[in-house]
């Protein structure tokens, strides 16, 4: 039967000892390192100081240990939000199986150092893209449902809820109470971010907060708040500290404004105010319809007195005596045509008249007729021969004697 190593197998385990000496020996090669952080507790003993260091960008902590004369002698006043650079030695006690650092050196962040930091950050998230206007969400006109996170009992509060309430007294506020300066800070701004976002009936969420110093504002430069600010679905306002205060999240909220009364004013409008404009609207409207209504009436009067319309058979008065003129034209030519032509046919038929037999006839000649030939020879009409002998009024009949003279 093989025999597994130490700890390798419930027949053969290590005893708590092994397991705490050898924890212990690995930390103990980690050595001495620089770490930065948020003091977020710090109790002085008679000999010892004990402070938690918290990461302000994540949810975690280191117990640190110190000579009080370390806290008492440090370049700064300590106290909790206050960050840290600290020189220490991670270390395992074995007795109860905690781990702790014991630091010997304890240096403060100074501003310009936190400026840089700060400039950093800014440039990275811009990099992102966090900044682009593109992304930034609308306000709407009239919320019905504020979402505030603000101090409790804050100047800011009360500044926004005063304003936002006398400008329009039916505006609804969510308000969510957190921590504004000090190590807590974004955990709690960021998970009340995270209730009022999930809420359906908050339209807006303001974050607001009054000035102060860098160190004062400097949870609203943190990353992670900047980043839950950026991934809310809600339309965020950033109402932190007055007007040259600009931290982060200025940037990346959907709309900043310069102070928390300034939020006031641009998330609801002025109900008097639009009032006003409701009035001057309809004011402008009622003159703009009677300015058209006049200037289509005074059309329309144009348009009536215009002699097409004011009289319509003028015209065809007009044109009426052209056509009796034309009419009356007409007729006369037609009437000196027909007596042209009366004249004419009448010169033409005495012209006929003259030269037919009738009119010969009436000259006293005579037509004489034999078997119905007409008589041109004395030899055509022997004696005994009946004859027709027409006149200019008639004919008459007789019997020839033959050739006179024979």
């Amino acid at each position: 039967m093989t025999t597994s190593e130490p700890g390798q197998s419930a027949e053969n385990p290590w005893p708590v000892r092994a397991v705490a000496t050898r924890v212990a020996k690995y930390i103990d090669r980690l050595g001495m390192v620089w770490i930065e952080g948020q003091l977020t507790e710090l109790k002085l003993r008679q000999s010892t100081a004990w402070m938690v260091l918290r990461d302000p960008a994540a949810d975690m902590s280191l117990s640190v240990s110190c000579p009080r004369d370390l806290v008492a002698n440090a370049p700064v006043p300590l106290s909790e939000g206050t960050q840290v650079i600290v020189l220490g030695k991670p270390q395992f006690y074995t007795r109860n199986g905690s781990f702790s650092l014991r630091i010997s050196e304890i240096r403060a962040v100074g501003l310009g150092e936190l400026l840089a930091r700060i400039a950093r950050l800014r440039e990275l998230l811009a990099a992102e893209g966090l900044f682009d206007a593109r992304l930034k969400r609308p306000i709407p006109f009239l919320p019905g449902t504020v979402g505030l996170i603000t101090g409790r009992a804050s100047h800011a509060e009360r500044d926004v809820v005063a304003v936002a309430t006398e400008r329009w007294p039916a505006v609804r506020f969510a308000i969510r109470n957190t921590a504004v300066q000090g190590p807590n800070t974004v955990p709690q701004v960021v998970e009340a971010l995270r209730e009022l976002d999930a809420d359906p009936a908050v339209d807006v969420i303001v974050i607001a907060r009054g000035g102060g110093s860098v160190e004062d504002l400097l949870p609203f430069y943190d990353e992670t708040l900047c980043r839950e600010i950026a991934a809310c679905t809600t339309p965020v306002v950033s109402a932190i500290g007055h007007e040259p205060d600009n931290p982060l999240c200025d940037l990346v909220a959907d709309l900043r404004a310069a102070t928390p009364t300034d939020a006031a004013k641009r998330i609801v409008p002025d109900a008097a105010a639009e009032q006003a404009l409701v009035a001057e609207l309809r004011q402008r409207s009622a003159g703009a319809l009677r300015n058209w209504v006049n200037r289509e009436h005074h059309l329309l009067a144009q348009l009536r007195s215009r002699p097409v319309l004011a009289q319509p058979l003028q015209a065809l008065d007009a044109r009426s005596e052209e056509v009796h003129r034309a009419l009356a034209a007409a007729r006369r030519d037609i009437g000196r045509l027909i007596t042209a032509e009366s004249d004419r046919t009448g010169h033409l038929s005495a012209r006929l008249k003259t030269l037919g037999p009738a009119a010969t006839l009436a000259r006293g000649y005579a037509v004489v007729q034999t078997g119905g030939r007409v008589l041109h020879s004395v030899a055509d009409a022997p004696a005994g021969t009946r004859i027709r002998v027409r006149v200019a009024d008639g004919a008459v009949t007789a019997v020839s004697e033959g050739p006179e003279g024979a």
